[in-house]
């Protein structure tokens, strides 16, 4: 007779672990595998005085009966008394989403699929932020062994994560006053927060920071004319400015305007025009900027070209994946514009001057109209801040 030795050793684990029998008493057997998708993040400050710290939680279900989320709390990791956040309930479900940048919309995660929880810690400034954090995942799962219809409650901890605050510092990208943080941090369900991809075997989240500047006028309009046309737009052709010194290692500039208020036809998109026009600089100690969208003709650096910061290098437009004149910014840390993952930042110098109302903003389906309703009397300068969505910004002349 021939006796499978392997097979006889992967049953007696098995069956130590349905007894729960444990190698050490340390040890427990967890159905649901939970890692942070990064090692590590950064807490910045941001122009609603608190600090933010933004993530994301990979989880796959491991045993064949159907897995349920419950609760997954963020803990201080030096002391795991100190719950800093709770997900749960309607909260746990809305910040679920599958692989494919769409909503999980329930709790339950079948065997041999993975989930990815987006996450956002906010604390009030001047709070200590913890340099450490682990998550405590409550769930219903499985046994080892064959599924089963009664499934069994666990907690357990998982996911230690590092969070830093060394994060850069960058000059304004653009000048003048009224500019609009559009689609920013750190809404979930935004174009940029909720956009992922899997990239050369990794899956990235390259627009996490990603913000998208439009400018108001005087009179707080984003837009004055036919809506769709370029021209109408108090945006359009803005110069586009270096943020730091660098390098510049790419770029884009032969891609004619979108027609605002209608999107490309998606079977016309690549990785290399979604952004339309761009440019990405090294501005070294692995950090790169990258502007999206950049109107044909305008871009004036090479790759190879050394530029200096204020430096003006192409002017505002609509050409890729956009339906609306915009700059679109973010930081990474790499040169590829969605193969590197979002880093956070904050600008050295500008005045804050309100925000833009959101219930307003989200019930709207145009960009006509005044948005500048709640602009402060007297904007209060800032520093070393990271503008939050929709506030309303003005930066200095070039």
């Amino acid at each position: 007779m021939k006796i499978n030795l392997r097979a006889r050793y992967i049953f007696a684990l098995l069956l130590l672990a349905a007894t729960s029998i444990a190698w050490a008493s340390s040890d427990q057997f967890t159905p649901v595998v939970v890692s942070p998708l990064t090692p590590g993040t950064k807490a910045f400050p941001g122009t609603d005085n608190r600090l933010h710290v933004v993530y994301e939680l990979v989880l796959t279900n491991t045993n064949p009966t159907e897995a349920t989320l419950q609760k997954v709390e963020v803990l201080d990791a030096a002391d795991s008394s100190k719950v800093l956040a709770t997900w749960q309930g309607k909260d746990l479900v809305d910040d679920l989403r599958l692989m494919i940048n769409a909503p999980a919309g329930s709790p339950e995660i079948p065997f041999n699929q993975t989930r990815m929880l987006l996450l956002h810690l906010s604390f009030p400034t001047g709070s200590a932020v913890p340099s450490q954090i682990v998550h405590r995942i409550t769930l219903l799962g499985g046994k080892p062994g064959p599924p089963s219809k009664t499934a069994t409650p666990y907690t357990y901890t998982a996911a230690r994560f590092s969070i830093g605050t060394d994060f850069p510092v960058i000059s304004p990208p653009l000048a003048g006053k009224g500019w609009v943080a559009l689609n920013g941090c750190c809404e979930i369900g935004t174009a940029h927060r909720s956009t992922g991809f899997p990239i050369n075997g990794t899956f990235y989240f390259a627009q996490r920071f990603a913000i998208d500047w439009m400018k108001l006028d005087e009179a707080g309009h984003l837009l004055n004319g036919d809506e769709g046309d370029v021209h109408s737009y108090v945006d359009y052709g803005a110069d586009v400015l270096a943020v730091a010194d660098g390098t510049v290692v790419s770029t884009l500039n032969d891609l004619t305007d979108q027609k605002p208020g209608t999107l490309p036809d998606p079977s016309t998109i690549t990785l290399e025009n979604v952004d339309g026009n761009h440019i990405v600089l090294d501005l070294g100690h692995g950090v790169f900027a990258f502007y999206a969208h950049l109107q044909q003709g305008s871009v004036k650096v090479s790759v190879g070209d050394h530029v200096k910061r204020g430096q003006v290098m192409a002017k505002l437009g609509n050409t890729g994946n956009t339906s609306a004149p915009h700059l679109h910014i973010h930081l990474m840390d790499g040169p590829s514009v969605i193969g590197s993952n979002g880093i956070p930042y904050v600008i050295d110098a500008f005045e804050y001057d309100g925000q833009v109302s959101k219930a307003k903003f989200n019930a709207s389906t145009t960009l006509a109209g005044n948005w500048g309703g709640n602009r402060l009397q007297t904007p209060n300068a800032r520093r070393n801040e990271f503008p939050m969505d929709l506030s309303i910004i003005d930066f200095g002349t070039k």
